[in-house]
Formats: structure tokens, sequence, C-alpha cells
């Protein structure tokens, strides 16, 4: 039976603040502070239990090989004699946020019945376009099974961010769906990251039905205003979208467009003058895991606990719960290491709707596993990392064997 699974990514022991995420404004507001690599891996596990015992089937991608030597030698350059910024976007253990791994297609929106992963090739970000030669390993070892295609990356300069840009509206996650690119167009301060060309090439490659997928303009000023993903100003969970009024260019036609390919689409808009754009960038509230719960128990919002301490978000969705909306539930997390570097709870996982059983189980989730990996997290990762240890060879060695351990517990080899 087809089912939603969450694979989120463990925080990595290289996780540090070095505010490389242009028009990221926590990941700017935050540089050069220090980090707590091993709490942050730890509050990722945390929400992967507590979404476990929501009842939620729950998948993980390992921490990537940092700092990454490889790419610096491409440099011409070492870990040793690269300058500082080089450096930086060598460590970066931005490959936790498993919302920019790939875009995902379930089986029933294919032409062939597969379930497609295109790993996303994260150009425009020189720290991130290092990443998807690592995750397309991880994609193509999780999911090998003839049920699944896995592709490369879109070639350059097409920039793509994965399923952050990508939203799906079903009748329930098995039943064929109507897909949403979302894609920016540059100009301002800030770069537009997912190009249309990109999406169009994804659209094909997965093919996809052209009357079942939409290509949607996010807003540039939301873009302006620091959502440098669409996933930070909207969501969706089977018939419902959830989003803030500024999310698309032309709202009243991106909504006109949405309800003319899924009729059934509840649209959940929050207003500017409810919840300010600033205040939803803060508070990640449209950055939130929205769920379906089991045994009918609704839709879930599991969004970070800062929003809470936002008092127009928090009047907003409790006005929602108590109202006839479709979010039921407010369920916050602590992930507030991932929060300061520029990443909420939706951006830690990807989406994959398929048979868990089709899955290798060493990428799926359990306590006993998430016990191994707490472990792990303890004994290895570094309680603390300031920009200058990032010259340190001893903190690279730690970090390596940090990873190594990992890998050997979860019997993962293949990928050192």
């Amino acid at each position: 039976m087809l089912t939603e699974i969450n694979f989120d990514g463990i925080i990595g022991p290289s996780h540090n603040y070095a505010g490389l995420s242009r028009g990221n404004i926590a990941s700017a507001n935050n540089a050069g502070d220090v980090s707590q690599p091993r709490a942050a891996a730890l509050q990722g596990i945390e929400k992967m239990r507590h979404n476990l015992a929501l009842g939620l089937p729950q998948g993980f991608f390992m921490p990537l090989n940092r700092p990454d030597a490889p790419w610096l030698e491409t440099l011409s350059t070492s870990i040793d004699a690269a300058e500082p910024h080089l450096r930086a976007q060598a460590w970066s253990a931005s490959s936790m946020w498993a919302a920019n791994a790939a875009t995902v297609s379930p089986a029933p929106d294919s032409g062939d019945g597969k379930c497609h992963l295109t790993v996303a090739n994260l150009v425009t970000m020189p720290h991130r376009s290092h990443e998807w030669q690592g995750t397309l390993a991880q994609l193509r070892l999780a999911f090998a099974n003839p049920a699944f295609a896995v592709h490369g990356p879109v070639p350059a300069p097409f920039g793509d961010e994965g399923a952050a840009n990508h939203m799906r509206l079903c009748a329930g996650h098995g039943s064929p769906g109507v897909e949403i690119f979302v894609y920016g167009v540059g100009g301002g301060r800030f770069p537009a990251r997912q190009h249309l060309d990109a999406s169009k090439a994804i659209a094909r490659k997965h093919r996809l039905d052209p009357a079942r997928t939409l290509f949607i303009q996010q807003s540039d000023v939301a873009i302006q205003g620091g959502a440098f993903h669409n996933d930070v100003v909207a969501v969706a969970n089977e018939r419902v979208l959830f989003t803030h009024e500024t999310a698309f260019e032309d709202r009243v036609g991106a909504h006109a467009q949405i309800r003319a390919a899924f009729p059934e689409v509840e649209i959940v808009e929050v207003p500017a003058s409810a919840v300010s754009l600033p205040e939803a960038i803060q508070s990640y509230l449209f950055n939130a895991q929205l769920v379906s719960l089991p045994e009918d128990g609704g839709m879930g919002l599991v969004l970070p606990t800062e929003a809470r301490a936002i008092e127009p978000v928090w009047r907003w969705l409790e006005a929602h719960v108590a109202g006839n909306g479709p979010i039921r539930r407010l369920l916050p997390v602590d992930v507030r290491q991932s929060m300061a570097n520029g990443g909420g709870p939706a951006c830690l996982r990807l989406r994959v709707v398929a048979e868990p059983a089709a899955i290798d189980p060493r990428f799926m989730a359990d306590p006993a596993t998430l016990d191994r990996i707490a472990e792990v997290v303890a004994a290895y990762w570094p309680e603390a990392i300031a920009p200058g240890d990032l010259a340190s060879a001893a903190l690279v060695r730690d970090v390596r064997r940090a990873r190594a351990a990992l890998l050997h517990a979860l019997d993962l080899g293949e990928l050192e």
C-alpha cells in the first residue's frame, strides 16, 4: 500500500554557522555564531521520534562527507590552503535539509507507474552545489527497487532546489495528484533559486501528465523578503494548500489555475493583515510538515516552537484550529539549531509516497534505530564549532571519524 514517508536528513557533525545562504535571513543573522552539532543532531532525532509516535512512517538520510576535499581540489586548493570562504563552503552541513535533496513524483502521477526522483543540482549556492553526487549515491541505494526511477540532476545553469519548490495535491497520497512546480524570476538583491526550465525538465523526465502539472511563479516580494524557497510561504498536503497571501506573483491567477486543475482543493490562506511576511518567515509558519494523521485524525501541523513566540502567528493558528479548518492539531517541535541556520521542520525532510517494503530498510527509522543513531551522535558529534575551528586539522579528523562511526553503526559502509 502506498503511503507518505518523510525522510529526514541527519544533521551532520560539521554543522556550523557560516552564513553562506544568500537570501536566507536566519542564516545571515547568525553567521559567525558558535554552533552545537551534537545538540542539533539530537534535536533532529527527537523530531523523527515525535513523528513516529504520531504513527507516521519515517526514514532518514546520512550526512555527507565533510569537509569536501575533492571539491576543493577542483578549485586547485586544499582544506589547509583554501581561502576562508571556500573552506567554509567545503565544510557545509547543508545536506541536512533533505527537502532540497530531490524532487519526487509518486507512481500514480507518472506515465510509467514508477516513483521518480530527480536529485537537485543546487547550483545557485556554491556551498550546496557539490551535494548532489553524495545525495544521488544515497538515493540510488535507498530506492534501488524497480518501483523507483532515480535520475541525475538537471544540468547547470538551470537552478533546481528540489522539493522545497514543489507541491502535490491529491485526494489521498496513493491517488493520482496534481503537481505544482513553483519557480522564481531573478532581478532583486536575492537570487531566484528555482528556474522554470529546470522545473519543466523534471516534469518531462517524470512523465507527468501536462493537464495535471502546473508551473506557478513565486512572488518576488516573498523572495526579496527572505522566502528563498516556496516552502517558506506555502505547503500542501492531500487536498489542502496552506499558503501566505504573498506566496505567488499572480495570486488570483495561481489560485484559479490550481482550482481548475484540482477542484477539490481547499486553499487555506493566511492574510498579510493577520500575519505579516516578516512574521511568517521569522516563525517558519509555512516551513512546517502538514501531515495526515492516522485513524482519521485529520491533519496536523508539525511546526517549530518559534511559532508560539510570535503572537500574531499563534493567535491565527489557534483561531484556525478552534474553527472548522482542516488543520486540527498544532504539533510544535524543537529544531532551534536548524532554525538558526535557516531551516525549519519542512526543510529537514523529503516526502516520498511509496510502499515502505520497497525501500532499503537501512534507511527506515524505528525507535531502536533512532536510539542507535543517538548513541553515535552523543559519543562522536562535536559539542560546539566556532568559525575559527574550520581551520583545525583535529576537527577534520573528528568530524570524519564521527560520520564513519554512524555509517558503520547502520551498516552503510557503501557510502564511505
